[in-house]
């Protein structure tokens, strides 16, 4: 055998040697690069939850609900309010629908709150009325801050007391006064009064529905004039008393009947 034949034998059984690859290089990161990436996925986050926030139908008005309202409908709040459906929820001004509320004669006070996710709570209290004036053929009702705040033109509520004065409102003296006797009164005698009378800060009359007259003075004491007033009433209905037509708890502590 040749070594030409040798050396082709060789070449066939031995698998030929694969060539060597030159290592592969790897770049580093560059941190500022990596630092961008994280925040543009910040930035696009945050676009996201504003726009769900601010735009999106998902978090945005679908019921306006009120609590509180009794005189008053509750559509009749939602229109002073002013929070229109589809509003997203957190663009709602609660201090301007609350403001707009509450100048509606009948309430008291008012607080506008939003109920996540699409709902806007608004709860009123309204004015409650005490006693009833008249000014030029109207009829008003008034609350014990002395707020003219409703018009009746039929029997008042149960409880409401006429009222003479002569310038019925929250800032005149005779007005205070006469909503001060009635307001220490309870109500089962209250309603046994028939009209209160005031003609200054200083002289207040009730009459009675038997027609008794109770002179009660100035605004001072009124919690003690009302027990005391309450105590005789009670004693006259059970004849421990003689019947009298003139009660005066203007002293508290020396009544006068006659």
């Amino acid at each position: 055998m040749s070594r030409a034949a040798t050396t082709r034998d060789r070449s066939r059984g031995a698998p030929a040697e694969a060539p060597r690859r030159a290592p592969r290089r790897v770049r580093p990161v560059d941190p500022r690069r990596r630092l961008a990436v994280r925040v543009g996925l910040v930035l696009a986050a945050l676009g996201v939850v504003a726009w769900v926030v601010w735009g999106s139908p998902l978090l945005a008005v679908s019921t306006v609900r009120v609590d509180g309202a009794g005189s008053l409908t509750a559509e009749q709040v939602r229109a002073a309010a002013g929070v229109a459906e589809g509003t997203p929820l957190l663009r709602v001004d609660t201090d301007a629908a609350a403001a707009r509320v509450a100048r509606l004669p009948q309430v008291a006070s008012v607080q506008v709150t939003r109920g996540w996710p699409q709902t806007v709570v608004v709860t009123v209290e309204e004015r409650v009325p005490v006693a009833v004036v008249e000014q030029a053929g109207t009829r008003s009702l008034v609350d014990a801050g002395g707020v003219l705040f409703d018009t009746v033109t039929g029997r008042p509520p149960a409880g409401v007391v006429p009222l003479d004065v002569r310038s019925p409102g929250p800032d005149d003296p005779a007005t205070r006064a006469g909503l001060a006797a009635l307001v220490e009164l309870p109500r089962d005698v209250r309603t046994q009064v028939a009209s209160v009378a005031a003609r200054s800060g200083n002289e207040v009359t009730l009459t009675l529905a038997d027609g008794t007259t109770v002179l009660w003075g100035t605004a001072e004491d009124s919690a003690e004039k009302a027990d005391v007033l309450v105590a005789l009433l009670g004693h006259l209905a059970s004849g421990g008393l003689e019947p009298a037509t003139t009660i005066d708890v203007s002293a508290p502590s020396a009544v006068v009947l006659r």
